[in-house]
């Protein structure tokens, strides 16, 4: 069957292109891509291309297709699967497959497994790891963001503390401690505080960061301090920029106490200079945001690391219990995925969109890969409306609630396109 997908065939030269999918094996598994959302880590590959860890070393002849928060329908199950998978099942998947040590993902390293795609065909390796999981809940965007969030989850999760004297690793976020999260008034930053207030290990207080009045507005806006103080935990946005002493300015939030768990969520050397600098006692720092440069370094306090007991770690991706984790929070509404969502397109607008991601304003770019359509801010849906009669609906949709993407404005622009849900024809 043909397919339209945008592939990869080296640096920055991503094309959208029609081409045949070869029949599904006895083990493979046939979906129907409905949604896809942009990650910062398909500008890294776009960048990279052949230097990229994950990326083939015959890209140039054997295209890959780009994309890896994807979410769809199964089509078509191969023999081997037909007992655990049926046409019609939608689901999310993880892309960190891990399969015998192999780098290999969708959306980085496979020719015919990606998420900016009509039509892509899951290998045997996906099931076997039990990367492709149902999904329950009531929109295709929620389980493609699952991804994303995912690794805000699994970042918390890998945190650990110690006793004085005691070896033994305590996993997870200082239970009642001080949480920071630096630079993160962008998409996965706002995931990450969303899941901070609502987790297990109910931090006391979430200090957020950035150097934007307008993003921390934004942030403020859809993620507001009185949702945190619901759920016990005090939440606070803080512009660095404007701090005449930024380590004195971050202490003061603590009371002197210091962060035990810091989170790094954009790779600027003195913002993970600065988050060392910040560590309570014990305190824990994660270097979140993956750089380009493979010698990106910071300078790092180690009189602190062996008198005050910090420790610095770095975490990439999520697990499939996060990714469940994530599927299920965003399907019980506990958390709005579309909170890091502030632009929507189609299949057209995914190449351009990812090899200019860090230039683009906003936070996730939401692309629907069944039609074709300008990747578009939310906030200029009304503006468009005085012409057009469907983004005049689309934006009183999206105002009805709070300025977000939301389940009834997926299905007004599958209805507006004519896009039919696999098995819901009827």
């Amino acid at each position: 069957m043909k397919t339209r997908a945008v592939r990869m065939y080296g640096t920055f030269d991503l094309r959208l292109e029609e081409f045949e999918l070869p029949e599904i094996k006895d083990d493979e598994i046939l979906a129907k891509i409905y949604s896809d959302s942009l990650c910062m880590s398909t500008y890294k590959l776009a960048k990279q291309g052949k230097k990229h860890k994950r990326c083939p070393q015959n890209v140039d002849t054997h295209p890959i297709i780009t994309g890896h928060e994807f979410a769809g329908v199964i089509v078509k199950v191969g023999k081997k699967w037909q007992d655990k998978f049926q046409p019609g099942m939608r689901f999310a998947q993880q892309p960190a497959l891990n399969y015998k040590g192999s780098m290999d993902s969708p959306g980085y390293s496979y020719e015919f497994f990606g998420g900016d795609t009509e039509y892509c065909i899951f290998p045997h390796e996906a099931m076997e790891v039990g990367a492709l999981m149902p999904f329950a809940g009531d929109s295709f965007y929620k389980a493609s963001l699952g991804e994303p969030l995912s690794c805000s989850i699994g970042a918390f999760h890998a945190m650990y503390h110690t006793k004085q004297a005691n070896y033994h690793h305590e996993m997870g976020l200082k239970r009642g401690g001080n949480v920071i999260i630096m630079g993160g008034c962008g998409p996965m930053g706002l995931g990450a505080a969303a899941y901070g207030i609502v987790c297990e290990y109910h931090p006391k207080r979430i200090v957020v960061t950035d150097i934007n009045d307008a993003k921390i507005a934004r942030a403020r806006e859809v993620l507001p301090e009185s949702r945190a103080a619901e759920h016990g935990v005090e939440l606070i946005y803080a512009n660095t920029a404007k701090m005449q002493d930024e380590r004195a300015g971050l202490l003061a939030l603590t009371d002197g106490h210091g962060y035990d768990d810091v989170f790094i969520y954009t790779p600027i050397p003195a913002v993970a200079t600065l988050g060392n600098q910040v560590l309570a006692y014990d305190g824990c720092m994660n270097f979140f945001s993956g750089p380009a440069d493979k010698n990106f370094s910071a300078t790092v306090n180690l009189y602190d690391c062996h008198y005050n007991a910090t420790h610095i770690m770095g975490t990439t991706g999520g697990n499939n219990e996060d990714l469940i984790e994530a599927n299920e929070l965003a399907a019980k509404g506990i958390i709005d995925p579309a909170i890091m969502v502030t632009h929507v397109g189609g299949l057209d607008s995914i190449a351009e969109a990812t090899c200019h991601l860090p230039e683009l304003p906003g936070g996730k770019k939401l692309a629907y890969t069944q039609f074709d359509m300008p990747m578009t801010a939310i906030e200029d849906f009304g503006k468009l409306g005085e012409k057009d009669p469907f983004f005049k609906e689309l934006d009183a949709c999206c105002k009805a609630h709070h300025g977000l993407w939301n389940p009834e404005a997926e299905r007004l622009i599958f209805k507006h396109f004519g896009v039919k849900v696999f098995g819901e024809e009827a």
